[in-house]
């Protein structure tokens, strides 16, 4: 993908976070996931670290090396014509040079997280220098990359629960601060804490939705310039797979079958556009 393309989406991707909207992104882990989500009519798609680590064997967790990674995130943004931003874990050891990966596999965007490999939380001064070194790659490209920030303090459940707070907002801030474009505080689900940390926070913030996670419309209205599903999508699907093979193998009936994408539907969603 050619550099006049990656920033014209990117500048897209950066626009969808200035916060008259919120972006809803139902995040893909493969090609025809992905076209999914384009035909459905989302204006740019995201990528789930844990979604394309399974669909290649491996756990959550950067068991997968950032090549095959990438590899996947290629595939997805050669096939789709929005936006793309990919889940990249903690960078790979890297951030600089796995911003510089990802733009060459077409993605304009990044999640980048700061659980610590051993467990708890990488300390905030070098997460910031990750941060820093992530926009200079992209800087040095002369693409807007979008870099959405991660702390883990709430889903990590990090210290004592009346802490976690002004520890995820100490973070958030850090985070945009040190030239990130939104902040992802995944693991809070009350309406309450989320529009406090939106006023906190006082920049673009991203919200895993899960069970009991307030509506868009809710979400929107509380600030939240964007809502992500993670791996959720992904295991909705296998959720689905095995109530199939459960199906065939207690009651040996296909009601599975009914209402689903007919073959030529998923041939007509993978085939070019000419």
């Amino acid at each position: 993908m050619d550099n006049a393309l990656l920033r014209e989406r990117a500048a897209l991707l950066r626009r969808l976070h200035d916060r008259t909207r919120i972006l809803v992104l139902p995040n893909a882990w493969d090609v025809a996931s992905a076209r999914v989500v384009e035909k459905a009519g989302f204006p740019a798609i995201a990528t789930s670290s844990a979604g394309v680590a399974a669909v290649l064997g491996y756990a959550d967790g950067e068991r997968i090396s950032r090549a095959e990674m990438l590899e996947m995130v290629a595939r997805i943004a050669r096939a789709v014509r929005v936006p793309v931003t990919a889940d990249l874990e903690a960078g790979y050891g890297g951030a600089a040079q796995t911003v510089e990966a990802a733009l060459q596999a077409g993605a304009v965007g990044m999640n980048l997280e700061d659980a610590a490999a051993g467990g708890g939380l990488v300390p905030i001064a070098a997460q910031v220098e990750q941060i820093k070194a992530a926009r200079a790659a992209a800087d040095r490209a002369g693409v807007p990359f979008v870099i959405n920030a991660r702390t883990d303090v709430y889903l990590a459940r990090i210290g004592e629960e009346q802490g976690r707070f002004a520890h995820a907002v100490e973070r958030a801030r850090a985070w945009l601060a040190a030239g990130a474009d939104c902040a992802f505080v995944p693991g809070v689900r009350d309406a309450d804490t989320i529009g406090r940390l939106v006023r906190a926070i006082d920049g673009p913030i991203n919200i895993l939705a899960g069970p009991g996670t307030p509506d868009v419309p809710t979400l929107a209205a509380l600030g939240v310039a964007r809502v992500s599903a993670g791996s959720a999508t992904m295991r909705a699907a296998l959720t689905a797979g095995l109530r199939a093979a459960e199906e065939m193998r207690d009651r040996g009936t296909y009601a599975f079958a009914e209402n689903i994408l007919t073959h030529a539907e998923v041939n007509a969603l993978l085939t070019p556009a000419k």
